[in-house]
C-alpha cells in the first residue's frame, strides 16, 4: 500500500506528518509523493476535503484524517492514537465506507462549468441581494426560493454548515442531498418550504433563475466561485462514491455524541 499525506500549513500538523512519516516507514509501509493507494489529511476538516479535491475525488483511492484542527468531524484518528491506526492499518484490521459526492452544472448563456463536491454547495445572488430561485426535484416543481441562498449538503456536509442553518444530521450509508434555506423570506407575497428538504440519492436538483436573478456566487466546499448571465445549476450526486477508511470501533452516533455534545 502507497501512502501519501497531506498535512494543512499548521506547523503542528507538519510535525505529526513527520512523526507519522517515520512510523508508517518503520513498520514497513510506503510513502509516495506521486500517485497513492491511500490519502491521509492531517488537520481540521478543511484538510479533507483540501485532500479529496487535491486528488480529483479519486474512488479508486482510500482516504482518512488525523484530527489536529477544532471539530474534525470528517477527521476519525486523533494525533494520540497513531501508534494504534498504523498497528491498524498494517494488520488490515479496519472497513471501508462508501461516501457520497455531489457533481454540480452551471449553465450560463456563454459556457458551461462543472464542479465536485464532498460537502455543499451554496448559490447566492452575486452582490449578497435576495435571490430569486424555481427550484425543481427531478422535472417536478418544488417552489419559489426567495431569500438569502439556498445550500445542497451530501450526507457527510449534514453536519457543517447544513447544521448551522437547523438542517438535519443524516447518517452514514445514507446517500442524499438536503436543501437547506438561508434566510428564507415568508409573507404575503412570497410562500418558501423553511424546513431542510432531504430528497434520495437518484433525484437530481435544478435551480432555475428566476427573472430577477442574473448573477450568482456559488461556494463550492469553501471556495468562492462567480458567474454572471447564468441561467439555471443542476445538482445531483455522483453515481460513485469515495472510499473512506474506518476503524473497526468507528461508530456514528458516538462521534455525534463526542463532537455536539461533550
Amino acid at each position: 500500500m502507497k501512502i501519501k499525506l497531506f498535512p494543512n500549513k499548521n506547523s503542528d500538523s507538519i510535525f505529526i506528518a513527520d512523526i507519522l512519516k517515520e512510523k508508517l516507514k518503520g513498520s514497513g509501509l510506503s510513502i509516495t509523493d506521486d500517485d497513492a493507494d491511500l490519502g491521509i489529511a492531517i488537520g481540521g476538516d478543511g484538510s479533507f476535503l483540501h485532500m479529496v479535491a487535491k486528488t480529483d475525488f479519486n474512488t479508486k483511492m482510500l482516504y482518512i484524517g488525523i484530527n489536529n484542527g477544532t471539530l474534525g468531524f470528517l477527521q476519525e484518528i486523533k494525533p494520540t492514537e497513531l501508534n494504534a491506526f498504523i498497528d491498524n492499518l498494517k494488520h488490515q484490521r479496519y472497513r471501508i465506507e462508501n461516501v457520497s459526492f455531489e457533481n454540480i452544472k452551471v449553465v450560463t448563456k456563454e459556457e458551461v462549468y462543472y464542479f465536485k463536491c464532498l460537502n455543499e454547495v451554496v448559490i447566492r445572488d452575486m452582490n449578497l441581494s435576495t435571490i430569486y430561485l424555481d427550484v425543481f426535484v427531478d422535472k417536478t416543481y418544488l417552489e419559489k426560493f426567495v431569500g438569502d441562498g439556498l445550500l445542497i449538503a451530501t450526507q457527510a456536509g449534514s453536519t457543517a454548515y447544513n447544521m448551522s442553518l437547523g438542517g438535519s444530521i443524516i447518517y452514514g450509508g445514507i446517500h442524499s442531498l438536503q436543501i437547506s434555506p438561508i434566510a428564507p423570506i415568508n409573507n404575503n407575497i412570497y410562500r418558501t418550504v423553511t424546513n431542510s428538504v432531504v430528497i434520495p440519492e437518484d433525484r437530481k436538483i435544478k435551480l432555475d433563475l428566476a427573472d430577477r436573478t442574473h448573477d450568482i456566487m456559488i461556494l463550492v466546499d469553501g471556495v468562492n466561485h462567480y458567474f454572471k448571465n447564468a441561467l439555471y445549476v443542476e445538482i445531483e450526486n455522483s453515481n460513485e462514491y469515495l472510499q473512506c477508511l474506518r476503524m473497526n470501533d468507528y461508530d456514528y452516533t458516538n462521534i455525534i455524541n463526542n463532537k455536539f455534545l461533550h
